[in-house]
């Protein structure tokens, strides 16, 4: 159990002049080693609809809109996975809006394509990602039921679903008001039952979105109950919102350079105990990046050579020699990892069927 209490948290977020420097040195005494990890994915929208409107969303797009993705057809996301295959590519990140096949028109395309309903068609192209790919699916397509959980677990290396905010009160700001699925009962609810059903996961936070410092801490808080009941939680994301024009909250300030600082600080050692990884998106702070590993993050989460980052379009993945340098800049050393940690590799956390794939995808590395 954790030793840091909410003020201690706060402590931190509030921190100013020397005090920071003085957590940052903090951070380092728990690093075990200098090696910074990444997972080379590829990014694979299979549908742009979602029944959320997120006021800080690029990602959803109208069912009218000729350019939105409807629902990609397994043969469209077989060639994508072969394309990645040839990049070396580990990591099938399958990512879509939730509860898409509401809209009328996604169902007409399942049916088109011969399935009743959206977690149909996801197990099934996961299979078929396991069957005909050398890579592993992770799927993060927002809140799933418990028996929805359980079929994915057996066709998916590792799943995710960012908690964002633990705070009801964000669901009256712009960021969440118009989107249900936002309600961050269902999203712990959705992230206790990964951890029941023993399923490696990533989760994290959003800032910049109208929160207070004091629902920062007690997101972060949230998070660490859950990995101290479950212990499913292999990384958690320290995510800043970044504004781009045509959204609801493009207006909005994003966090400050010293906020994420303060931030990433915080989850690293309120997790020091822990083999949890702390993960910033390397494309959201491209110019600051190399500070957080300064600040305890180890991780930089999944990077693709092969396909932008749908969810954050107008900020592209640095390449993977320019985030070597970046790393090696710093100190430290970048090494490739799968989308599911090594302690989760084993039978207690895998089906038989995707641990087999692990086991034939690490001989041939």
């Amino acid at each position: 159990m954790t030793t840091i209490t909410k003020e201690g948290i706060l402590q931190i977020l509030t921190a100013t002049d020397s005090e920071i420097i003085d957590f940052m040195a903090e951070t380092a005494k728990y690093r075990e080693n200098n090696l910074i990890t990444f997972s080379k994915n590829i990014f694979i929208p299979l549908t742009e609809i979602c029944r959320n409107d997120c006021g800080y969303c690029n990602f959803k797009k109208n069912p009218t809109d000729p350019k939105a993705i409807i629902l990609k057809t397994k043969e469209e996301i077989l060639a994508d996975l072969k394309e990645a295959e040839k990049y070396g590519c580990t990591e099938a990140l399958f990512a879509f809006g939730e509860d898409a096949d509401e809209e009328e028109i996604v169902q007409i395309k399942l049916k088109e394509y011969g399935y009743d309903k959206m977690i149909d068609y996801i197990v099934d192209v996961c299979r078929m990602t396991l069957d005909e790919t050398s890579l592993l699916p992770h799927t993060n397509g927002g809140n799933f039921s418990y028996e929805d959980l359980k079929r994915l677990k057996e066709v998916n290396a590792s799943m995710g679903l960012m908690l964002e905010n633990s705070s009801k009160r964000l669901m009256e700001l712009p960021a969440h008001n118009k989107s249900p699925g936002k309600n961050p009962e269902l999203r712990i609810e959705t992230i206790e039952n990964a951890g029941k059903l023993k399923i490696p996961y990533t989760t994290g936070i959003l800032i910049g979105i109208g929160e207070t410092k004091e629902e920062i801490a007690e997101s972060l808080l949230t998070i660490r109950d859950i990995y101290d009941r479950y212990g499913h939680i292999q990384e958690v994301i320290i995510q800043n919102f970044t504004p781009i024009l045509g959204i609801e909250m493009e207006s909005w300030a994003e966090p400050s350079f010293l906020d994420m600082v303060r931030t990433v600080i915080a989850g690293t050692l309120l997790f020091k105990d822990t083999d949890i990884s702390i993960q910033v998106p390397p494309n959201l702070n491209k110019d600051t990046a190399q500070i957080f590993l300064l600040c305890g993050a180890d991780d930089w989460g999944g990077v693709s050579p092969v396909s932008p980052d749908f969810v954050n379009i107008t900020s592209p993945w640095p390449g993977i020699d320019e985030l070597e340098k970046l790393t090696q800049d710093a100190g430290f050393e970048l090494t490739e990892r799968l989308c599911v940690y090594e302690k989760y590799i084993n039978d207690d956390w895998q089906s038989a069927y995707v641990l087999e794939k692990i086991a034939n995808l690490s001989e041939h590395q």
